[in-house]
């Protein structure tokens, strides 16, 4: 007997869990430190044009892809794509991304896994408290890492192991809301501390000056990473969708989600930096720093920052569950395998994988790959050459291989958009996302 597919239960259950796969460590952790790395102001506005103009074509056309071809990553490029065409690799490059990216991103989610438990008992804010200095202890213990680490993957291989349905959509649909409630808490806190303004200078006005290839390589990168596009998660996701759904009108509303929490985010974080001295170039520890800070000055802060770390955490946990989804669904498609024995084998492949990254703020601090740690190595790695390899790859994909007529009916299913809306995106995605991806990557080499 052959076993009914995965679906989505509900249009509002595949949003949610669409903007759970984006909206996580890419919005609300690495948002804000790329931000404050690379120019404050200039950098958001850089990052919110790629999202709208070259991020949100791109996720359409992994929708279409994916609900076009009824099937996960792997095999909806072999279905679409002719015989023997060296276009059925993309499915696997995106596997491999999300497998790779799934190896560091799990180290970020084991410190906020290990934030979350140790503010459950108040252990974390206190008088005299340095932040910095306890972000270095927790980050440089190879045993709070490794364990944090290895608990993260294995809460995610129990969500995927349930399915789309009962895991992954019922928890999107619950922590999600209540997740934009909590910061918009901190967002009204924040912005009243003394010195606040000097925060949301730095965060919302503009200072090209501060600009240059390379911080655009990084606003590009983090378009893409925020969305999850470039390694065909929503390739899978939107296998698993009904034809009554707008895939133009989804896409828009998990690229407004994504920018609104990113702002949510720099306007949640940037204040309390400027309020209190802190460095905005602080790198991957800032929110860990940044936080206790600011909850430390609040009425019963103790409560709301372990209640935020918990949803923040959850959010983390949105985004992981479809990089270990990605991964489950290739596998099973292919080996018709027990989805439980494929979720736990690939999460043990991933733990492996990401005990180099989990151990470069300790024991491995000193071993580097061209200068970068691993845990930089990877992050470089997937941001800034897989993710917009795997757009550029889809971006050619469907604006010059894929069958036209599919493209046309995907698109136009369950809205009334006409011919100059499905036009103006056709154009996007066959040209000005191409050529954008490859002038600023090659700026970023040097060549330009």
């Amino acid at each position: 007997m052959q076993k009914k597919p995965e679906q989505w239960a509900s249009k509002i259950g595949f949003i949610l869990s669409s903007a759970g796969a984006a909206i996580g460590l890419g919005a609300i952790w690495k948002f804000p430190y790329m931000t404050g790395e690379n120019g404050g102001g200039a950098f958001f506005l850089l990052f919110i044009a790629f999202t709208i103009i070259i991020g949100l074509p791109i996720l359409i056309a992994e929708f279409i892809i994916g609900r076009g071809a009824q099937k996960e990553a792997i095999s909806a490029y072999q279905t679409l794509a002719p015989k023997r065409s060296l276009w059925r690799f993309i499915g696997h490059w995106g596997v491999a991304g999300a497998f790779l990216l799934m190896s560091f991103y799990s180290v970020v989610g084991g410190w906020v896994l290990t934030y979350s438990l140790l503010s459950i008992p108040g252990m974390i804010i206190g008088n005299g408290t340095n932040y910095a200095d306890l972000f270095a202890t927790i980050t440089g213990s190879p045993f709070l890492t490794i364990l944090g680490h290895f608990l993260f993957i294995m809460i995610n291989v129990v969500v995927v192991s349930f399915g789309v349905k009962d895991g992954i959509e019922k928890t999107s649909k619950i922590l999600m809301p209540l997740l934009f409630i909590f910061f918009i808490i901190l967002v009204i806190r924040s912005i009243t501390f003394d010195g606040a303004m000097e925060g949301l200078r730095f965060f919302l006005q503009p200072d090209f000056s501060k600009l240059n290839t390379e911080n655009i390589l990084y606003a590009l990168g983090q378009s893409f990473f925020s969305l999850a596009v470039g390694v065909s998660v929503m390739v899978t996701y939107s296998s698993y969708l009904k034809k009554d759904v707008s895939l133009p009108m989804s896409a828009a509303s998990v690229s407004i989600m994504n920018i609104f929490v990113s702002l949510l985010a720099g306007l949640a974080i940037f204040p309390v930096v400027f309020a209190f001295g802190l460095e905005p170039t602080e790198g991957p520890g800032l929110l860990f720093i940044v936080l206790p800070e600011a909850f430390a000055q609040m009425p019963f802060g103790e409560l709301f920052l372990s209640l935020f770390l918990l949803l923040f955490l959850f959010a983390v946990l949105t985004s992981s569950f479809s990089m270990l989804e990605i991964v489950t669904a290739a596998v099973t498609a292919k080996k018709q395998r027990s989805r439980r024995t494929t979720a736990l084998v690939a999460g043990l492949l991933v733990f492996f994988t990401g005990i180099p990254a989990a151990l470069s703020s300790s024991s491995l601090s000193n071993v580097t790959i061209f200068g970068k740690t691993f845990f930089d190595a990877s992050d470089f790695l997937v941001s800034n050459i897989m993710l917009p390899g795997g757009c550029l790859f889809i971006a050619l994909f469907v604006g010059f291989k894929m069958d036209k007529q599919l493209i046309q009916q995907e698109f136009r299913y369950g809205n009334q958009l006409g011919d100059p809306i499905y036009n103006a995106w056709f154009q996007l995605i066959r040209w000005l996302a191409p050529l954008t991806i490859i002038i600023v990557f090659l700026g970023s080499l040097g060549f330009l």
